[in-house]
């Protein structure tokens, strides 16, 4: 009912339409050329321009080549092992559903536009090796995959070439307004907190939207390679800026928890001054220059008056706060230059970074990766095709490869998606109405057919529609039903010839093989939000675990950005449990302490503390990685262990009281302090050790 209100209120725009008629162009350029080489299977070339179009050229390009590769390493592993296992039926399904789910295993842990190399790489084996044994009479397993790597390749350069010559859209503009954006929401964001104009609840939504939007930008960039706007080959850069912008947000989330420490105080003059800081720091990070690198370190003296005056309203029981928020003041604007400046460098075409800058770039993208999903999304896939092709041996029915090669295809496209079945469901209905359509084609008009002239007029109405829907997000997965079951539904060939009991029975057999994935899916691979976040979160307090003794570097900050991004992935989910969604908001609050853990780490190593401290904050130590351990597995802490924290901070208090040295005395209060508030608080702690004290 959703999908027919939508339906009815499309109205395509002026690129929409660009869009769909240069995918018909491509379309039909691909499928005269494979008629023209008389290939096996030039379905395959038009069906392969369905699948990859997309309205920016660089997307378009990066799938496109993507697919490519994937289809060469499927083609080649459908050639090595099918002569040495056609005679071993069982261990021949079993090896192709292996194969089928170790590749989309593979494929969802990595969380970059290569995925689809891999994932693409697995079921192409089984639709090269099914087709083999459906037609084992006439061709050669070689036959069969040379030519579907050549109708994939010449899909491939029609769509490419199509998209880049003919009013070329670029994803460049698009990343462009999106990080402008994004640093504009932070600076809202910045304003917000500091004239406490701000709801909770408004505050973990905007930090969401940010850090949510972080992620996307960080994959939509790799497309950057394969495009010619201003911002081409600068995918790098931009990950990079993003890294740096994930510094800042924590910065930013900290500064909020220290300012509502001091909120209370209710002083009209010192939320005047706050008001009138924020001014500043955003005119001074936003002035009308070209930044110098020399110039990444320095802050303006005005600042310095700007603490002085807030000082004077702020009690001697607090200074310990103001402390904080002092130095994740000074942290922040130095984090933001960094992203002004890289920002400022990509714009200019330059793509080195000044050696003051370290980079957080690592070889293989330190993002949010969950083996446990991947494992049974790789198994939902195995099952799926593995009982398809029993039923294909135990019967004997000829279009059980259809089947097969649906079942495979349909359990790997929409594993990535928490519960698949929605969708499962518009692509089974999509592929009901496709046969409806592919009837009215194949036994009304093609049989009239036979200059390809006609056949391309013919197919105009149908390819151009489809696009038209792939075109909006709402509507793309109906689109592509529509568009690539309908399209590999007619099965086009230079000598055409169709029967009413073939066709019948071969959209008979595709309707299983989604039956046959939806099932495996629902039992096998389907998570509820709630249970996907509750993973994630678990996988947050395993890293919280970790965090607890690095020290402050380069690979501290490359598994906090790690973090923000699982955080960017977690607020993505639409839960509906409170405690899941409380503990999805405390879970960057909790991370912005992480810092506080580092420096408490540091001190803890050091021989310049007095040995009663040093014991004390090691046992603080290993009580975090303790409380963190429950979180992960129970999702709360016992009381036990709550009385021992109370204990640990008890000590350290008392050793404080002893210790010589200022400089440390303050910088442990500091970091004891933003723990207690962003971690311990978040966790329903404080409130038991303050009463317990």
């Amino acid at each position: 009912m959703q999908i027919l209100k939508q339906l009815v209120a499309f109205r395509p725009s002026k690129l929409d339409w660009i869009f769909a008629i240069k995918t018909y162009i491509a379309a039909m350029s691909a499928l005269f050329i494979s008629f023209s080489l008389d290939l096996l299977n030039p379905i395959w070339s038009i069906g392969t321009v369905m699948i990859i179009a997309n309205p920016y050229a660089g997307m378009l390009s990066s799938k496109a080549l993507y697919r490519l590769a994937g289809t060469a390493v499927g083609a080649v592993v459908a050639v090595a092992i099918m002569p040495h296992l056609i005679n071993t039926p069982w261990l021949f399904a079993s090896v192709i559903a292996g194969w089928v789910g170790f590749c989309l295993y593979v494929s969802l842990l990595d969380r970059t536009p290569r995925s689809y190399m891999l994932m693409l790489s697995g079921y192409t084996v089984a639709m090269i090796v099914f087709n083999a044994i459906n037609s084992i009479d006439t061709h050669s397993i070689f036959d069969i995959a040379l030519a579907r790597f050549l109708e994939i390749g010449i899909a491939v350069i029609c769509s490419a070439v199509v998209s880049a010559v003919i009013l070329p859209v670029h994803i460049g503009p698009i990343i462009q307004q999106r990080v402008e954006g994004n640093l504009s929401s932070l600076d809202a964001l910045f304003k917000k907190v500091f004239t406490f104009d701000l709801k909770p609840q408004d505050y973990s939504q905007e930090v969401a939207t940010i850090t949510r939007e972080m992620s996307e930008i960080h994959s939509m960039a790799v497309h950057l390679w394969f495009e010619n706007s201003d911002l081409k080959g600068m995918t790098k850069p931009i990950q990079e800026m993003l890294h740096q912008l994930a510094m800042a947000v924590t910065n930013l989330v900290a500064m909020s928890e220290r300012l509502k420490q001091l909120q209370p105080q209710k002083n009209a003059e010192f939320d005047a001054i706050l008001v009138q800081l924020s001014d500043d720091v955003l005119g001074f990070l936003h002035q009308n220059k070209t930044l110098e690198e020399t110039e990444l370190e320095a802050l303006s003296d005005h600042f310095s008056v700007i603490f002085t005056q807030l000082r004077q309203h702020v009690g001697q029981d607090d200074l310990t706060v103001f402390n904080s928020l002092q130095m994740d003041l000074r942290h922040y604007i130095h984090n933001v230059r960094i992203v002004h400046f890289i920002w400022q460098s990509i714009q200019q075409g330059r793509k080195d970074f000044p050696e003051n800058i370290v980079p957080l770039t690592t070889h293989y993208p330190s993002l949010h990766r969950d083996h446990g999903v991947a494992v049974r999304g790789g198994l939902a896939a195995l099952c799926s095709t593995f009982f398809a092709v029993a039923v294909w041996i135990l019967t004997g029915w000829k279009a059980g490869f259809m089947m097969a090669q649906m079942a495979a295809v349909c359990s790997c496209i929409l594993t990535a998606i928490d519960n698949p079945i929605p969708a499962l469901k518009i692509f089974f209905w999509g592929s009901v109405t496709s046969f409806c359509i592919v009837f009215v084609y194949a036994f009304a008009i093609f049989p009239n057919i036979s200059q390809f002239w006609q056949l391309a007029l013919v197919l105009a109405p149908a390819v151009i529609s489809f696009t038209l829907l792939i075109s909006r997000p709402n509507l793309m997965a109906l689109g592509l039903v529509l568009g690539v079951v309908s399209i590999m539904s007619m099965n086009l060939q230079n000598r055409y010839a169709m029967d009413a009991v073939s066709f019948l029975d071969a959209d008979f057999a595709m309707v299983l093989g989604v039956l046959c994935a939806l099932v495996s899916i629902y039992f096998i691979r389907a998570m509820s939000p709630e249970q996907t976040a509750t993973r994630i979160l678990q996988r947050h307090y395993r890293a919280m675990q970790k965090m607890v003794y690095m020290s402050y570097g380069t690979a501290f900050r490359v598994r906090l950005r790690s973090m923000i991004d699982r955080i960017g992935v977690l607020n993505s989910k639409l839960v509906q449990s409170k405690d899941i969604k409380q503990a999805m908001q405390h879970a960057l609050i909790e991370t912005s302490a992480t810092v506080d853990l580092s420096r408490l780490h540091e001190l803890a190593s050091s021989q310049l503390i007095s040995p009663p401290l040093q014991q004390a904050l090691l046992r603080l130590q290993g009580v975090c990685v303790a409380l963190f351990q429950a979180l992960e597995k129970h999702g709360q802490v016992t009381a036990e262990m709550q009385t021992q924290l109370f204990i640990v901070l008890q000590d350290i208090r008392e050793a404080l009281i002893c210790e010589e040295n200022s400089n440390i005395k303050q910088r442990v209060c500091m970091s004891l302090n933003n723990i207690e508030n962003s971690i311990f608080k978040q966790m329903g702690i404080r409130e038991h050790v303050e009463q317990v004290a």
